[in-house]
Parts: C-alpha cells; structure tokens; sequence
C-alpha cells in the first residue's frame, strides 16, 4: 500500500505507516488507535497512505483521564493510583480502543509533550502499547525536544513499535 509514484510522499514516518497498513493488509488485519498527547497524529499518520480505510477502523483521541476511563475502559484505580503516564494504563488504552473500536489491533500513546511535567513524569516520557491477537508489547521512550518534536517522536515510535508487533 503506497503511493503511486507521481504521489511519493517524503516523510519516513509516511513509509512506516505504509508498512503497517501493508502488513495489516496480508493478515486481513484491522488496526484502531487511542492517542492521548499525539492527539490524533497517529491515525492521521495512517491515514495519509491511500487505501487506509481497508485496514483503518479509527482512533480515539483520549486526551482526558475521563475519556481513558469511560471511553476506553482503563481501570479507574489504576489512573488514580499511577496516573494517565503509564505502562498498565498504555495496555489498558490499547486494549480498549481494540475492543470499542472492534479492532484486530490496537496501538495507544500516552505520556508528556510539555511543557511541563505531569503525574511526576518528566517532559519527554512517552508510553506505547500495541495489542494484536498474537501478544502484546509496550515500551517507555524518553524523548527530547520542543512539544512538537515530542509528540512526532512519540508517533513514529508508536509506528515502529506496530511493525515490529506484525
């Protein structure tokens, strides 16, 4: 699934998404994503490649605690006693967004852009989870820049990560 060659598209993070959707594709797989400090750069990311909607099923924009909650089902608990940045709360968004969206696989961001830090995490940290029927993963980054290049850094990592899972 890539562009016709007239349409190339420079980025690398548009390639890796291309990778995802063509790997998604051979397994007649669908992906559906929960983003909270991406805010929607991950599904956009997917999107951009032309013949997204055969594999896209969405993305939930859970920017809020409230949201992660009682939209994707986190564990209210677990958001309370660690926070919204954190490696059980990227599963459970994963998960979540996997379930309501009825997804095959579910990829989730969670973590802090800045410009301050939050739930006693530094600027910079940054959860992803991927959950497919095959097993799950989820990896701390921890990366460096203005708010912008955090949240870029947090979706190409997010994309990595998928196609690494697949």
């Amino acid at each position: 699934m890539t562009a016709d060659a007239g349409e190339r598209h420079p980025s690398a993070t548009y390639e890796v998404a291309a990778q995802v959707l063509g790997a998604l594709a051979r397994r007649d797989w669908t992906i559906a994503v929960a983003e909270s400090l991406t805010g929607g750069l991950a599904t956009s990311a997917l999107v951009d490649v032309p013949g997204a909607s055969a594999v896209v099923r969405g993305g939930v924009v859970a920017y809020s605690t409230e949201i992660k909650r009682d939209v994707l089902g986190v564990d209210a608990g677990l958001l309370d006693a660690v926070g919204a940045v954190d490696a059980a709360v990227a599963r459970q968004m994963a998960g979540g967004v996997r379930r309501v969206l009825g997804a095959d696989v579910g990829v989730s961001t969670t973590g802090v852009a800045g410009p301050e830090a939050q739930d006693g995490q530094p600027v910079g940290t940054v959860w992803i989870a991927v959950v497919t029927p095959l097993g799950e993963s989820t990896t701390r980054h921890a990366f460096a820049g203005d708010r912008p290049a955090i949240r870029r850094q947090a979706v190409a990592a997010a994309l990595a990560e998928t196609i690494r899972q697949l």
